[in-house]
């Protein structure tokens, strides 16, 4: 990783669940369900929690690309990208458990999305990954 523009120099990886078939969406279900049930709060402010959840997680990965790049004269270089691509994972997986928690189907909500994103911007004459 060259850590002055947080690129990786080698080809992309495939992710794990996609060479492997497995679904992020049952792990998403279980951290869900524990979140449901450690709780304090009644359901209807959980998923308004969740949703706010998501804006601070975003703001930690402000504060990291921050620190990556050293913008904060008092603080200097502080994070790494590894900490950036972190960041940027702990909000995929609370954006996931924030669907989950509007709907039991957020595997196919998502997945018809991402189609609709896909078909938008990549056009129906281009190929996707993994199609043949």
């Amino acid at each position: 990783m060259d850590d002055t523009r947080g690129t990786t120099r080698n080809s992309p990886r495939k992710s794990t669940w996609n060479s492997s078939g497995d679904s992020p969406w049952p792990t998403v279900a279980a951290l869900h369900a524990w979140l449901t049930e450690e709780s304090p709060v009644p359901p209807d402010q959980q998923t308004l929690l969740r949703m706010l959840k998501l804006s601070e997680e975003v703001g930690e990965v402000a504060q990291a690309v921050i620190g990556a790049t050293g913008q904060n004269p008092r603080k200097g270089v502080s994070h790494s990208w590894q900490d950036v691509q972190s960041e940027l994972c702990d909000v995929i997986v609370t954006a996931m458990v924030a669907l989950t928690a509007l709907t039991a189907d957020a595997g196919d909500v998502f997945d018809t999305h991402l189609a609709k994103v896909a078909e938008r911007s990549l056009g129906p004459g281009r190929r996707r990954p993994g199609e043949a």
